[in-house]
């Protein structure tokens, strides 16, 4: 099995710029680089196979490189097209294999989350974790369902709602596992630093 994780990478003024217009671009760009770490961190530490980072809008930062160093990782260039779209080549380009795919905006994301998303597997097609804010942060496939990636409205509080929907329509079972939270919003920063998740 493979561990995908989606990341872009650590321009200042070109990723959590909600965060940004609290805290500055400099301090959300570093942020971002504690959340991909822990994301690649946690994907590691779950032991389920490869994992893969799939960087936006190219691999060329030398951030990625770093990546690669610590925690022996596989770089691999976002396609083009919205995030649905993005997601749905990943699962199309492992063919019939299993595969798990994390963001890196939740810190509270475990190994165990993983391990759960890929047991979940055996029974089911599809495998989520929910986000508070309607989304979801990771998402497992047993086999390629680009349905589940059509459609939606990436970035609202409808995301896991149509998703359901989409797999109810195509008749695809889904897990859904604990629902977790990310960090986004300004207030998010507060929970971050009371639960300690980047210490």
């Amino acid at each position: 099995m493979t561990v995908a994780v989606f990341a872009r990478a650590p321009v200042p003024g070109r990723v959590k710029t909600r965060l940004a217009r609290a805290i500055g671009d400099a301090a959300a760009t570093a942020l971002h680089e504690k959340l991909v770490e822990r994301s690649l961190a946690t994907a590691r530490a779950a032991k389920l196979g490869d994992v893969e980072l799939w960087c936006a809008p190219d691999a060329s930062h030398e951030f990625f490189a770093d990546c690669v160093r610590r925690f022996g990782v596989t770089l691999r260039t976002q396609a083009g097209g919205d995030l649905g779209e993005r997601m749905a080549r990943v699962f199309d380009g492992h063919g019939m294999r299993p595969l798990v795919l994390i963001g890196s905006d939740c810190p509270a994301l475990e190994p165990r989350d993983l391990l759960a998303a890929a047991s979940a597997l055996h029974t089911h097609d599809a495998a989520f974790v929910p986000a508070e804010d309607g989304g979801y942060v990771l998402v497992a496939l047993a086999r390629p369902a680009p349905v589940l990636f059509r459609d939606i409205e990436w970035g609202s509080a409808e995301v896991m709602r149509q998703t359901r929907e989409q797999a109810r329509r195509a008749d695809l079972r889904i897990a859904e596992l604990r629902t977790l939270w990310d960090v986004d919003r300004p207030e998010d920063m507060a929970r971050l630093e009371r639960e300690g998740l980047l210490a």
